[in-house]
């Protein structure tokens, strides 16, 4: 009986791992170095990622299942802020009707003479931010800059 029951339960020879700090370093071919930093757990795992392309499949339980991407349209909220055409020519109207605020005026003569800085900063003490004030100053170079078009064309 021991005879019989040490030869059918014979264990195969152990396969030899490097242990886990030795992995990639060189000790053993074929394991790349990435895995000593332990971010997989084991060869399976490791096997898996590297069969498995990442971009357009599906993650978990059937990895590389083409997907298609469920395009979602954006919220009506993300709108806000977009000119529209009514409000476009309620503005221009009003431009036109009014023309130009006195600091815009001023602001403008600034831009003629090629002093872009001390305009903004004359702006910026209009309007209040900087951000504000740099909208204006570009609105304003680009309404003058139509206009010296609209001149030489006249010409």
């Amino acid at each position: 009986m021991g005879e019989c029951g040490s030869a059918a339960a014979a264990p195969s020879p152990p396969t030899w791992r490097p242990a886990r700090d030795q992995r990639g370093l060189g000790g053993s071919p074929g394991v790349p170095a990435f895995r000593a930093a332990g971010s997989f757990r084991s060869d399976r795992h490791w096997r898996e990622a590297e069969m498995a392309i990442r971009y357009p499949m599906a993650v978990g339980l059937h990895k590389g299942h083409p997907v298609t991407k469920n395009v979602t349209k954006p919220r009506h909220s993300r709108r806000r802020g977009q000119l529209t055409k009514h409000s476009k020519f309620v503005r221009d109207l009003i431009r036109e009707v009014c023309g130009f605020a006195p600091y815009e005026r001023r602001a403008m003569e600034l831009l003629k003479v090629s002093k872009d800085k001390r305009a903004l900063k004359f702006i910026k003490k209009r309007v209040g931010t900087h951000i504000r004030a740099k909208r204006k100053r570009e609105e304003l170079s680009n309404i003058l800059a139509a206009m010296r078009k609209a001149a030489a064309k006249k010409d």
